[in-house]
C-alpha cells in the first residue's frame, strides 16, 4: 500500500541531481524503529545505520537484543538511543518518541513491534477475547499510538528537510489472506492496513504513511 511523495504547499524544494536525492533518501535521517531488538526490526535499524542515520532503538522486553543491536548499528557509524517501551502503552510511545526530541526532527518511523498467538483458525475456543485484545492492542493500537506521538516530529522533520516525512507500518500478508498464526493475527494485520490508508489521507502531504506487508520470516 503505498502513497506518493507529494510536493508540500509552501515550502521550497531546490532542484536536486538524482544522485542527491538517492543520497538524501538514506542519509542523515532521524528514526524510530519499534520492536527492534530483533529480527525484521534489528535489520531495518542496521540498514538505517548504514546511511549514518540517527536511530532510536526500541524493545519491550529483550533489553541483551536490543543492544546488540544498537551496538551493530553504532559500529556502522549511527548514533543510537535504546529505549524500553510497550507500544500497546500510550505512555510508553510518548517515551519512546521523545527520546528522538533532542534532534529536533524526525524523518522516519518505522512500526515493527508486533505480537501473536499460534492458533489454528478452526480451534475458535483457543482464542479468548483476552487474546484479541493483546494482539490488538500492540498490532494496531500500538502503531496508532506511536504517530500520534511522533506526529509533531514528523512534520517537523518534513519542514526542514523539503520532503515528506515517512511512516512505515510493518503488517504481513495475513491482513490480506486471512492466514497467518490465527484469526487475532490476521484480523489485527488487516485493520493495520485499513488504518494506514486513513491516516495516510489525513497526514498528507506533511507524512507518508504506508504499509509493507510481508510473507513468513524465519
Amino acid at each position: 500500500m503505498v502513497t506518493p511523495d507529494l510536493p508540500m504547499a509552501g515550502l521550497k524544494r531546490g532542484r536536486k541531481s538524482k544522485q542527491e536525492e538517492v543520497r538524501m533518501s538514506k542519509d542523515g535521517l532521524c528514526a524510530i524503529v519499534t520492536g527492534s531488538a530483533s529480527g525484521l526490526g534489528a535489520a531495518t535499524a542496521a540498514i538505517l545505520a548504514k546511511g549514518g542515520a540517527r536511530i532510536v532503538v526500541n524493545y519491550s522486553s529483550s533489553k541483551g537484543e536490543a543492544e546488540a543491536t544498537a551496538d551493530l548499528c553504532r559500529s556502522a557509524g549511527a548514533d543510537v538511543i535504546v529505549v524500553q517501551g510497550d507500544v500497546s502503552r500510550d505512555e510508553d510511545c510518548r517515551k519512546i518518541a521523545a527520546a528522538a526530541a533532542p534532534w529536533g526532527r524526525l524523518d522516519v518511523l518505522v512500526n515493527n513491534a508486533g505480537t501473536t498467538k499460534h492458533v489454528p483458525h478452526d480451534r475458535m475456543d483457543d482464542l479468548s477475547a483476552e487474546d484479541f485484545q493483546r494482539i490488538y492492542a500492540v498490532n494496531t493500537i500500538g502503531p496508532f499510538q506511536m504517530i500520534r506521538a511522533a506526529r509533531a516530529q514528523l512534520e517537523a522533520g518534513a519542514k526542514a528537510s523539503g520532503r515528506s516525512s515517512a511512516v512505515v507500518n510493518i503488517s504481513s500478508v495475513a491482513g490480506i489472506s486471512g492466514g497467518g498464526s490465527s484469526v487475532a493475527y490476521a484480523a489485527s494485520k488487516g485493520a493495520l492496513n485499513t488504518m494506514t490508508q486513513s491516516l495516510a489521507r489525513a497526514l498528507a502531504p506533511l507524512i507518508r504513511v504506508n504499509t509493507v506487508c510481508p510473507g513468513y520470516i524465519d
